[in-house]
């Protein structure tokens, strides 16, 4: 396991830092839900500063970077979703409101791939969103966006949270956190999903959110509520790396879940020493060797040195544009 006293912080005053998102430069990029919402920029030397979102408010969740400095978003809005597009001044554009003639839910998790390609995850349909922390849950689904447009590639997840491509590109993963599994489907031409597995499925007080793969094959998963990090090995083995629970608080949590009564008091509030809710992992520093927690009631991020490199993912050579202003 990680030593929980190697553990480093970086970043002040954030707010509500979901998604951590490395780049090779050395920025850090957080979500944020300070005043009309934007993107926490985390410099080498350690200052934080904000782009706040101009002309709009949104509800970032998962946040991508683009070639040239923009940010795709995912809006996590209280009844309804989008996918907006950020710039380094905080203007705002709407990527994607509506699908099929009825408007977005809300948005969970966008991921921009090698190819140009946008997935976008939506938990659920259900709302309020809480109603839906089920066990039996089944209606969150994923979205790609290329050049032939916008749809539905996968549906019926139990809770549809952070998505990922394997190194080869031939396989997606996806975490459904209240059906407490990780699946994962075959990737092929037009950006076609099939052959649904399951990869993992989780114990006790395990409610999977974010995902991240180093370079061994091995997935790393971030668990709310317990505030655990699982490394699942390509042969299926789980490893817990890292846990900062409350033990009081996740038999709770796992009593309400078993009853189907889950709700926002479990998830709310941070029963932990340290560690306020995980529910991200991203790769970062040099050679990817290190793993950046985000994180959903912390005002800061924690940092620690990982036993295998991560994968880089697609950004991570990203042309900054006049994002690099922000490097020290």
């Amino acid at each position: 396991m990680i030593d929980f006293a190697t553990l480093e912080w970086i970043g002040e005053g954030l707010q509500r830092p979901e998604c951590a998102l490395a780049h090779g430069s050395g920025l850090i990029f957080a979500p944020s839900w300070e005043r009309n919402g934007g993107v926490s920029v985390i410099s080498p030397g350690g200052a934080t500063r904000t782009i706040g979102a101009k002309g709009a408010t949104v509800r970032p969740n998962g946040i991508a970077l683009e070639a040239g400095g923009t940010f795709l978003l995912a809006d996590l809005g209280d009844e309804f979703g989008a996918l907006n597009r950020m710039d380094h001044e905080g203007r705002v554009e709407p990527v994607l409101t509506e699908l099929d003639g009825r408007r977005l839910p809300p948005a969970n998790f966008v991921l921009l791939d090698g190819e140009g390609r946008i997935w976008l995850t939506v938990s659920t349909t259900v709302r309020p969103r809480a109603d839906d922390y089920r066990k039996g849950a089944n209606t969150g689904f994923i979205v790609l966006i290329d050049g032939a447009g916008a749809r539905i590639v996968a549906d019926g997840l139990g809770y549809a949270n952070e998505c990922a491509l394997s190194a080869d590109g031939e396989t997606l993963f996806v975490n459904e956190t209240f059906a407490r599994r990780t699946s994962a489907y075959r990737l092929g031409a037009n950006g076609a999903l099939s052959g649904r597995r399951v990869v993992a499925e989780y114990g006790a007080g395990t409610y999977p959110d974010g995902m991240a793969l180093d370079v061994e094959g091995a997935l790393w998963i971030t668990s709310i509520v317990s505030n655990r990090v699982i490394r699942v090995m390509p042969g299926g083995e789980q490893r817990v790396m890292l846990e900062d629970m409350d033990s009081a608080h996740v038999d709770w949590a796992e009593e309400a879940w078993e009853s189907d009564r889950l709700g926002r008091p479990h998830l709310d509030q941070a029963k932990s020493s340290a560690l306020r809710n995980i529910s991200n992992l991203a790769f970062a520093g040099e050679g990817l060797g290190q793993a950046v927690l985000g994180c959903l009631l912390g005002d800061r991020l924690a940092r620690f040195d990982s036993p295998a490199p991560g994968l880089a993912p697609a950004h991570w050579r990203a042309d900054l544009g006049p994002l690099a202003r922000f490097l020290d």
